[in-house]
């Protein structure tokens, strides 16, 4: 079992580096979260992420978010 992680889904307010941003979209520690209880399954195999933009990324929050997700 894998899992696809796009960024343009997570509010702006978290993860402004994004191409098609969502306000109001997932909020960035409930993500997190979340991808770190899947990742304590046995099935889970790995993710992916993508949509990162750092040209668009103001103050780095969405590489640290992207950091943060891969720690999980």
């Amino acid at each position: 079992m894998g899992l696809s992680i796009d960024l343009d889904a997570v509010d702006p307010c978290d993860a402004p580096g994004v191409g098609s941003p969502v306000p109001g979209g997932i909020k960035a520690g409930e993500l997190v979260d979340s991808l770190a209880r899947l990742c304590r399954q046995t099935r889970f195999l790995g993710v992916e992420i993508v949509e990162l933009d750092p040209a668009l990324d103001e103050g780095g929050a969405t590489e640290r978010l992207v950091r943060d997700l891969l720690a999980a």
